[in-house]
C-alpha cells in the first residue's frame, strides 16, 4: 500500500548533494581527504575520543580491533549470544574462538556474571554490545577485565551519543567502534569507525588500517615515502562516504532531537496497553542515556510476537524481530562454545518486536502506528 510505513528510512542531511559533488569536482576521491578528516573530527567531539579512524564498516573495524589485540587461534574472546554476527565474525576470522554467554533480560546486554563465570586462561578479550543504544552493566565488566588483564571491545554500532554514568560510549573500554550503515542514526550507506585511546595502538591501526603501510604518515609530511610496515588490509573508506557522513554528523543534534520525539512518544504512550497485556516496552537504567536507536516492545510469547507482527503488518505497518541467537547458529556451533546455554538470549530473540523509528515520522503516522499497536490483544 502507498501509505506503508516502513520499519527504517535513512535520514537525508542537506549538505549531501553539496559535499559528494565537492569531491566529485575535485582530483581526491580516495580516503584521508578533506571530509574524511572533518568527519573524524566530528566524531571525536561527539564521543570525546582522544583517537578516531573511519572505516568501511563497523565490522572492519572490529576486525582492525582483533588485529591490533593479536588475536588468535589459542584466544577465546567472551561475546554475547544477542548480537549481530559481526560482533563474533571478526573474531572467529583471527582463528579465535567464540565463548558465548547469556544477556540481562532487561536491557539485552551482556550479562556481567556470565561473562565472568567463562573467563579461563585462554579469555582474551570480551565484547560489549549496548544493544539499543542502551549501556551495557559497565561496572563490573570493567572491574572483571582489569582483575583478569583482558580487553574489552564496545561493539557500539547502536550508540553513538549515549553514556553511562556520564561517560560516552564507545570510550570505556580498550577498543570501541561504531557503525555508519544506513539502518544507523547517523550513516554514509557504509561505513564505521575505530575509537581508540591508546597512543601505541592508534599508531599500529593507522598502519593496520592502509594496507599495513605508513601512508598516512606520508600524507602528512612526516616520512618522504612510504612502504609496507605491518600486517593490514584496506579498511579506509573513500572521499564519497566521508562527504555523506560528515554531511550527517553536522546534524547530529537534529537527528537525535528527532528520534527521542518519535521514542518519547511511544515510551508515553504504549505502558498502560502493555501492562494489561503482560507485555514488556523498553526501559532506559536512570544511570544510562539511550540513542533513540530502537524502541522494541518484550511479548510474552512467541505467538504473540508473530501475531502482533503480522496484526502490524496488515495495517501498512513494517515491525520486524532482531537477531537470531549467535549461539545456536550455524556459524556459532562451528566457530564457537556455549559453557552454559543461553537460555535468556533465546528467550529476547523469540519475543521481540521493535516498531519504526526515524527522525521523519510524522505526527500522524506515529499515531497510526500507536493506534495498531493498542489495538492488538494478546
Amino acid at each position: 500500500m502507498s501509505d506503508r510505513i516502513i520499519f527504517s528510512r535513512p535520514f537525508r542531511a542537506a549538505a549531501e548533494r553539496a559535499n559528494l559533488l565537492s569531491v566529485l569536482d575535485s582530483d581526491h576521491s580516495h580516503g584521508d581527504g578533506q571530509f574524511t578528516r572533518s568527519a573524524t573530527a566530528r566524531i571525536k567531539a561527539v564521543t570525546g575520543a582522544e583517537h578516531a579512524l573511519l572505516t568501511t564498516s563497523c565490522t572492519h573495524a572490529l576486525e582492525l580491533g582483533a588485529l591490533l589485540l593479536e588475536l588468535g587461534p589459542d584466544d577465546e574472546v567472551i561475546v554475547p549470544s544477542f548480537a549481530f554476527t559481526s560482533a563474533a565474525t571478526a573474531m572467529a576470522l583471527r582463528g579465535s574462538t567464540c565463548v558465548f554467554v547469556d544477556i540481562d533480560d532487561t536491557t539485552g546486554n551482556i550479562d556481567p556474571d556470565a561473562a565472568a563465570a567463562a573467563i579461563t586462561a585462554r579469555t582474551k578479550a570480551i565484547v560489549v554490545m549496548h544493544y539499543g543504544g542502551v549501556a551495557a552493566d559497565m561496572a563490573p565488566l570493567l572491574e572483571l577485565a582489569a582483575q583478569h588483564g583482558v580487553a574489552l571491545i564496545e561493539d557500539n554500532a547502536h550508540g553513538l551519543g549515549g553514556t553511562w554514568r556520564g561517560r560516552q560510549l564507545g570510550t570505556i573500554g580498550t577498543i570501541g567502534t561504531q557503525s555508519f550503515h544506513d539502518t544507523k542514526n547517523v550513516h554514509c550507506g557504509e561505513g564505521g569507525a575505530l575509537l581508540l585511546s591508546d597512543e601505541i595502538l592508534m599508531g599500529r591501526a593507522e598502519i593496520m588500517r592502509e594496507k599495513g603501510t605508513d601512508r598516512a604518515r606520508f600524507l602528512r609530511g612526516q616520512v618522504d615515502k612510504y612502504s609496507w610496515q605491518d600486517i593490514g588490509s584496506s579498511y579506509l573508506p573513500s572521499e564519497l562516504n566521508a562527504a555523506v557522513l560528515d554531511a550527517q554528523l553536522a546534524e547530529f543534534g537534529t537527528i537525535q532531537r528527532e528520534r527521542h520525539r518519535v521514542w518519547d512518544t511511544y515510551a508515553a504512550a504504549l505502558p498502560d496497553w502493555a501492562a494489561r497485556n503482560d507485555i514488556r516496552p523498553m526501559t532506559v537504567p536512570a544511570d544510562r542515556g539511550h540513542t533513540a536507536h530502537l524502541f522494541y516492545l518484550r511479548m510474552p510469547t512467541e505467538d504473540s510476537r508473530d501475531g502482533l507482527i503480522a496484526h502490524l503488518a496488515d495495517r501498512g505497518i513494517v515491525a520486524p524481530f532482531h537477531y537470531i541467537p549467535l549461539d545456536s547458529s550455524p556459524a556459532g556451533l562451528k566457530y564457537g562454545r556455549t559453557p552454559v546455554p543461553c537460555t535468556r538470549s533465546a528467550n529476547f530473540s523469540a519475543t521481540i518486536v521493535r516498531l519504526p523509528l526515524w527522525p521523519l515520522l510524522s505526527t500522524a503516522q506515529l499515531d497510526r502506528v500507536v493506534d495498531a499497536v493498542t489495538a492488538y490483544q494478546v
